[in-house]
């Protein structure tokens, strides 16, 4: 008796402690699935669509295949390096950008977690790592809208791999890199430490690219009979297909950026609501004003502006703060897309730059004003004192100064030279007889419609 006791007590004390190995809730995991589903959703074929009817019906298919192509691209690169070199640490590299330690997921198993928001609380890696190559994805085809109709397919899928890892992945790792909270003394992205707030992508994802169109529509050059020839969008009805996917997909890429289902990610998605609506509205009536007419390219115009300018902001901000970021957004990308781009005198095809730029810069400045307790928003969470800290209006907007002026600055550096090394090397511009007859039939040997 004596003994197996003793067997028995041996047998108990060798098993391995459950309490002290964390275990990912099962919900949070759900969400991030969701999330996850949402945000590709939000590419194709949300994007797809989007600028596909924007474009003229000769350059629908090219669009599309842009778009597509660029996704697949991307995802592949991002489980290769992509990942290790935005999330994770690298000796004296840290604060711009990560290692190899994880390329092609090395040591990434189905059991591995990734602290989230919370102390204690985890997901599995794998999906923080897909749900991140969706963000990569998406903001990698987002340049395709500044040099639509007229670039050379080869020289952007040159382009897009070189972009992603020398503008995309330095930029992720230097706003989102940290050590998690138990661990927030570690050193974390350059931009990071310098209290920077990004909820969901205003810098990373929409000045990012935002900047790399306007840059390349700027070396590329203008369309064809730009300012001369009718070049209106081919099917508004698909551009509102296309807006409609990606407000629907946006709630996984905003409220999913809070890793867990909680009242963080609830408010982030009420905010994505109410932003993109008030924007929506608020440029419908401004154009109403100046024009004569309210257009359906105008709400949904306002209401992509009123998602990217509360990317940044949605887990920070107030319902009310939500509602005023939307109801300046969409007045400024609608003279964003018309005045500025009239007075500079560039062809930003699609206007990324009016809308993703203008919009973004405003989020991620708007940010320090709406996360502020005094007029309705949530603070930043000092993980050292475990609670909401006092909080500085100045002090934060001089943090969102350094994100956004980092990321024009990135962005533009080193979009301008990839575009001239690639435009010397092979070319970036279709012939002009291509560029007339379209990039469908040219390119791609297919047509959108048969009639």
């Amino acid at each position: 008796m004596h003994k197996l006791c003793a067997l028995l007590f041996s047998l108990i004390f060798s098993l391995p402690v459950l309490a002290d190995t964390p275990t990912p809730d099962k919900g949070d995991t759900a969400w991030m699935l969701i999330s996850t589903a949402l945000v590709v959703l939000m590419t194709i074929p949300g994007l797809a669509l989007f600028y596909g009817g924007l474009v003229r019906a000769k350059n629908m298919l090219s669009v599309l295949t842009q778009v597509f192509v660029i996704f697949c691209l991307v995802s592949l690169l991002w489980v290769a390096y992509g990942y290790s070199l935005a999330f994770t640490a690298a000796n004296g590299l840290t604060a711009f950008i990560g290692g190899f330690d994880k390329a092609f997921l090395a040591g990434v198993t189905p059991s591995s977690v990734v602290e989230t928001f919370s102390a204690g609380a985890v997901i599995p890696e794998l999906a923080f790592v897909v749900f991140q190559l969706t963000f990569a994805a998406i903001t990698t085809a987002l340049v395709v809208g500044g040099f639509a109709e007229r670039i050379k397919f080869s020289a952007l899928l040159v382009f897009s791999a070189l972009w992603f890892t020398f503008a995309y992945l330095p930029m992720a790792h230097m706003v989102w890199f940290w050590g998690g909270p138990s661990a927030y003394a570690d050193p974390a992205g350059f931009l990071f430490a310098k209290g920077a707030l990004d909820f969901a992508g205003g810098t990373v994802v929409h000045i990012n690219a935002a900047v790399a169109a306007l840059v390349g529509a700027l070396v590329i050059g203008k369309r064809i009979g730009y300012g001369r020839e009718p070049m209106a969008p081919h099917s508004l009805t698909l551009t509102c297909v296309g807006a409609c996917l990606l407000w629907v997909g946006w709630f996984g890429f905003n409220a999913g950026s809070n890793l867990e289902a909680t009242g963080t990610a609830v408010l982030a998605l009420l905010n994505t609501v109410l932003a993109s609506a008030a924007a929506a509205l608020a440029w419908l009536v401004a154009e109403w004003v100046l024009k004569g007419k309210p257009s359906l390219l105008g709400a949904t115009s306002g209401a992509i502006a009123g998602l990217v300018a509360i990317t940044p902001a949605c887990g920070f901000a107030g319902p009310g703060g939500a509602m005023v970021l939307g109801l300046i957004a969409g007045p400024l990308c609608l003279w964003g897309v018309t005045g500025l781009k009239r007075v500079l005198g560039y062809d930003d095809s699609l206007d990324v730059f009016g809308v993703h730029g203008l919009g973004g810069i405003l989020g991620a400045l708007g940010t320090a004003i709406v996360a502020d307790p005094a007029y309705g928003g949530t603070g930043v969470f000092d993980y050292a004192a475990g609670a909401v800290g006092s909080y500085s209006m100045a002090g934060q907007l001089q943090s969102q100064a350094w994100g956004v002026g980092v990321a024009l600055l990135w962005s533009g550096a080193v979009s301008w030279v990839l575009f001239t090394l690639i435009d010397k090397l092979m070319g970036l511009r279709v012939e002009t007889d291509a560029e007339r007859e379209g990039l469908d039939l040219t390119t791609h040997g297919e047509k959108a419609y048969n009639y």
